[in-house]
């Protein structure tokens, strides 16, 4: 069965829908304001028979309803909502541009080359005009909200249509008299009657095209999808922002009278779940699409438990969702039942990091991942605090992280693991979760770690954080640094200087296994010298004054072998350190053996940029 109809519609026809509220826009589109040029562009294009492309209509009345809106200028009694017979996807703008300048007898809202705000009445220069139709751009003049067009910065009047008679006298055509103009021929033909033959000439070459202007129209019958309707309107939408499914879901949640914008953002941007949120700094970037997702999961593994209870089997009963189609067919019942038990679970998955070691967003290896920790939280409660649980829980995380398995589309996993982990957890699943399974790490992978915003590399940084590092001069731990805003940062433990007066390539001595975090302070003192050298005058530092032993204490806690880096042996120290990097991040996973085959990475991880190290 076909979903649309295609046909071709008289402008005029369109826009008296419009300005009648017939013809409405859904709420997620947003608001829209075309500038002078565009505008002045469209009316040419219109008054030479030219195509300005189609436009594409929803039916209302199915199943997908939206809140409503008219189009900006137009000016529609309350609950005009009903009037709505069809929604404008596409041709938001050419419409709303085409009604304020046709059919409003009020200001057109535009703004100049320059992004400048103005309100401008629309004419043609009719004895311009008459010159043909490569005058037609020329003819078109615009001017302020008192019908008046000034120059001297606004002193000098250059020309005035403030009233019909001026209009006449200069021989200026209003366009918003183009698609009926018989007030204004008969106050012609009354007060310049010698100006009436060059008008009927004027109107039967500009006038005409305007009113016999035929524009293809596709309308979507109301049995459309809400899904259909999003993927339509984000491939017809390429000049403006993508549509995100929150507005979407948004906009059908305000036709039964609940406001998910003020849910998460608050009234006037302030109080919502997402200042909540927000509190805690490891959800600060949180997305409302990342919860939306989450309450997806647990409205679908409620379905799942009752479809299962009913006697359905395994693969009868629901799926556990977070695509993109099964939220925009959510319930708002759903996410009044679930989104406070998911809130609390985003707040249980923020301890939880925190007690992994994570204390600053910048260091989260995925957003991804906080959603089905947060919805496997939200069934857990305090549950998850219970040693045994905790280990199965940082086991899939790590693994998650290590194996790099978050990054791209992931929502297939997402649902398959917040389904297993509570399986796992709860004893009814013996064997460990795909995501556990899967993962692997190659070796060689921390050959090619440089990125600091690969998920690896910022898990390495936190797992070594975690386990106590200390700073090369203040000698505290550097996760009570960082939480005290001392300037930390990554920097190379054989200097780059050094490094490639060595010979060593960038490949090499720019990897993660030749960085670590430390202070401003320790690397102003590192500079480019060799590792013997620079330990020495950090040690014998005045504010320092750590004897040999205690040096090598703190280089033992960034996992450096400290007579290595006395000796300044590179490729020694290298190879030192891998393994024991290796080893850290097997206890995370709870692997001891990782497997050495290739690993795909879901991210780029090009070189980094070059932290800056004193001379």
């Amino acid at each position: 069965m076909s979903t649309f109809d295609s046909t071709k519609t008289q402008l005029g026809v369109l826009l008296t829908r419009v300005v009648e509220g017939k013809l409405q826009l859904p709420d997620f589109q947003r608001g829209w304001v075309w500038d002078d040029e565009h505008i002045r562009s469209l009316l040419v294009s219109i008054a030479r028979s030219f195509p300005i492309g189609a436009v594409m209509l929803l039916e209302t009345g199915g199943e997908t309803r939206f809140q409503v809106r008219p189009v900006e200028g137009v000016d529609l009694p309350q609950n005009a909502s009903d009037l709505a017979a069809e929604l404008i996807l596409d041709g938001q703008q050419r419409l709303t541009s085409l009604t304020q300048v046709l059919k409003l007898d009020k200001p057109v809202a535009t703004r100049d080359a320059k992004k400048r705000e103005l309100r401008l009445h629309y004419y043609f220069d009719i004895e311009r005009a008459l010159q043909g139709p490569e005058s037609l751009a020329e003819a078109i003049v615009a001017v302020d909200e008192q019908r008046t067009l000034r120059s001297d910065f606004g002193r000098k009047v250059e020309l005035d249509l403030s009233t019909r008679e001026k209009e006449i006298d200069a021989f200026y055509f209003p366009c918003n008299q183009i698609l009926n103009s018989d007030d204004w021929e008969q106050l012609l033909s009354e007060h310049a009657p010698d100006k009436l033959a060059r008008f009927m000439k004027f109107r039967r070459q500009i006038v005409e095209p305007f009113r016999s202007y035929m524009l293809p129209v596709i309308s979507l019958k109301k049995e459309t999808s809400k899904e259909a309707v999003c993927l339509v309107f984000e491939k017809v939408n390429t000049g403006g922002v993508p549509l995100s499914v929150f507005e979407l879901v948004t906009a059908t949640w305000a036709a039964d009278g609940f406001n998910l914008r003020d849910d998460w953002f608050g009234p006037r941007g302030k109080g919502g779940r997402q200042s909540r949120l927000g509190k805690r700094a490891l959800l600060r970037d949180l997305q409302p699409t990342d919860f939306l997702q989450g309450v997806s999961l647990l409205h679908s593994l409620e379905r799942r438990a009752q479809d299962l209870a009913a006697g359905r089997s395994g693969k009868e009963a629901t799926g556990l969702t977070a695509k993109r189609e099964h939220i925009l067919e959510m319930p708002l019942a759903a996410f009044q039942r679930w989104s406070e038990p998911l809130t609390k679970g985003f707040e249980q998955a923020e301890r939880f990091l925190r007690s992994e070691g994570f204390h600053h967003p910048k260091f989260l290896p995925y957003r991804t991942q906080l959603t089905p920790l947060a919805a496997v939280l939200a069934h857990l409660g305090e549950r998850w605090l219970e040693p045994q649980i905790k280990s199965k829980l940082a086991r899939w995380f790590w693994c998650g992280v290590f194996g790099e398995l978050y990054g791209g589309a992931v929502e297939t996993r997402i649902a398959l693991d917040v389904q297993q982990l509570l399986a796992w957890v709860g004893g009814t699943l013996s064997q460990e979760p795909a995501t556990v399974q899967a993962a692997g790490f190659n070796p060689n992978r921390l050959d090619t770690l440089r990125s600091r915003t690969s998920a690896a590399y910022r898990g390495l940084y936190v797992l070594i954080q975690r386990d106590g590092a200390c700073d090369f001069f203040w000698k505290t731990r550097m996760v009570d640094l960082d939480r005290d805003d001392v300037k930390l940062d990554i920097h190379h433990i054989f200097p780059k200087k050094w490094c490639e007066d060595a010979g060593i390539p960038p490949r090499v001595f720019d990897a993660i296994v030749n960085k670590t975090a430390i202070s401003y302070r320790a690397n102003r003192m590192i500079g480019g010298k060799a590792p013997s050298l620079y330990l020495a005058q950090i040690q014998d530092h005045a504010q320092v004054k750590a004897g040999g032993a205690a040096m090598d204490e703190i280089l033992m806690s960034h996992l450096i072998d400290p007579s290595l880096l006395r000796a300044d042996s590179f490729d020694a120290f290298y190879a030192a350190r891998k393994t024991a990097l290796l080893a850290i991040i097997e206890r995370a996973m709870g692997k001891v053996s990782i497997e050495a085959s290739p690993v795909v990475v879901n991210e780029d991880d090009g070189d980094d940029e070059e932290e800056g190290e004193a001379a």
